[in-house]
C-alpha cells in the first residue's frame, strides 16, 4: 500500500546559517573545490554550445564529497565519544571518508567494509589509519558495526543519514551557488541521498529559481521509488556499475530533505553512465568513477532536450576507482560514443 506523501511542512529542513557555520568550522581541514566549464568537441557534437559548469568534488580530500559529512559528524563528537572512537559500514568511499575524519578529529577508527569494495578504496581507508574489518555482505557488515557500537561504545558514522552529514554536504551547494550564481538547474547523483539532501537544500535556499534534479542508476533507484511511495523504501536487488550509488534503502532525514528540495528523480542506465565517463575523459580530461559521471549521463540522455539552452550545473562527486576497472568502463563508454 502506498503511503500518502507528507506535507512539505512536515519534512525535515536545514537552516542556512547552520550551513554557513559548518563551512566555516570545517574550512581548515577541507578544500573549497573548484568549478570548471565543460566544453570540447564531443560535448559540442552531442549538446551544441551548452552552458555547463562542473563542481569538481573529485578533488576534495579523500577523492569524494563524503569527507564533508563524515568530518562534520566527527568534529561534533563529545570528549567521551572521541575517547571511544568511531565505526562505519561502507562499500568503499564512506570508509575512506570516515577514516580521514577520524584522523582529523584525533580518534580511533574501526570500520567495516564489504568484501566487494573496490581495492583502491580499501587501500585508501587503511592509509588514513583505520582498522578495517571485512564483511561478506552489507547486512552482515551493518550487524558487525552495530556490535562495535554495543561492545566498544564507538559512535557510528552513517554513510548518508543525519543532520551532521547533510549539513556537511550542504557546503557543496553553498560553494557552488557562490562560485556560479544564476544557474537554472543543478543535477546531482543520488544514492542514499546524503549528497543530494545537502546540495538541494543549499541550492534552493540560495537560488530559489534554480531547479535541483536527482539522478539515480536504473538498477538502484530506491530514492525514485521512495518519492513515488511518499516514504523511505528498501530494495532487495540492486544492479549497477555505480556501486557508490547503490544502498539498499533510503532513510528519513535524507529522503525528507531530498523530497522537500528536489524537483524529481531521473534514472540513467549503466551504458549512459559509461558514455558520460568517456565524454568527461575526452573533453574535461577527468577520470571519474561511475557515480561521478551520473549527472552528466542524465544531461546527455533523458534530460538533453529539456535542459537545452539552460545554464546547468553538474556535481562531479568522486573519482575513487582502480585503473583496471576504470579502463574497462572507459572502453565500454568509448564504444558507445562511436556507435
Amino acid at each position: 500500500m502506498t503511503t500518502a506523501s507528507p506535507a512539505a511542512s512536515e519534512l525535515p529542513d536545514l537552516d542556512l546559517e547552520a550551513i554557513r557555520e559548518t563551512a566555516r568550522a570545517n574550512a581548515q581541514a577541507l578544500l573549497r573545490t573548484p568549478v570548471a566549464p565543460l566544453h570540447g568537441p564531443t560535448i559540442e557534437r552531442l549538446l551544441g554550445r551548452a552552458d555547463v559548469h562542473m563542481k569538481l568534488e573529485l578533488f576534495q580530500r579523500t577523492g569524494t564529497f563524503k569527507a564533508r559529512g563524515a568530518l562534520n559528524v566527527a568534529r561534533r563528537l563529545s570528549s567521551e565519544q572521541k575517547a571511544r572512537g568511531i565505526t562505519a559500514m561502507s562499500a568503499g568511499n564512506h570508509a575512506v571518508a570516515a577514516a580521514f575524519a577520524a584522523r582529523e578529529a584525533g580518534v580511533s577508527a574501526k570500520i567495516v567494509v564489504q568484501a566487494s569494495a573496490n581495492p583502491a578504496r580499501v587501500a585508501m581507508a587503511r592509509a588514513y589509519g583505520a582498522e578495517l574489518l571485512i564483511a561478506p555482505d552489507g547486512a552482515t557488515g551493518f550487524a558487525m558495526a552495530e556490535a562495535l557500537v554495543r561492545d566498544e561504545g564507538r559512535t557510528f558514522i552513517h554513510p548518508f543519514e543525519g543532520e551532521g552529514t547533510s549539513l556537511g554536504t550542504a557546503t557543496v551547494g553553498l560553494e557552488f551557488a557562490e562560485q556560479v550564481p544564476g544557474l537554472d538547474t543543478v543535477l546531482v547523483a543520488v544514492g542514499g541521498g546524503g549528497l543530494g539532501s545537502g546540495v538541494a537544500t543549499a541550492i534552493r535556499k540560495l537560488m530559489p529559481g534554480c531547479r535541483v534534479i536527482g539522478i539515480e542508476p536504473e538498477g538502484a533507484d530506491v530514492m525514485r521509488r521512495s518519492f513515488e511511495a511518499g516514504s523511505p523504501q528498501r530494495m532487495e536487488k540492486l544492479s549497477t556499475i555505480a556501486d557508490s550509488l547503490a544502498p539498499p534503502m533510503t532513510t528519513p532525514m535524507a529522503y525528507g530533505l531530498c523530497r522537500r528540495h528536489m524537483e524529481r528523480i531521473v534514472t540513467v542506465s549503466d551504458d549512459e553512465i559509461c558514455r558520460a565517463m568517456a565524454v568527461m575523459f575526452r573533453d574535461a580530461k577527468l577520470a571519474v568513477e561511475p557515480a561521478g559521471a551520473t549527472a552528466l549521463a542524465a544531461l546527455l540522455g533523458p534530460l538533453r532536450e529539456e535542459l537545452r539552452g539552460q545554464r546547468t550545473g553538474l556535481i562531479v562527486c568522486g573519482a575513487n576507482l582502480d585503473a583496471e576497472t576504470y579502463a574497462r568502463q572507459l572502453a565500454r563508454g568509448e564504444q558507445l560514443l562511436e556507435a
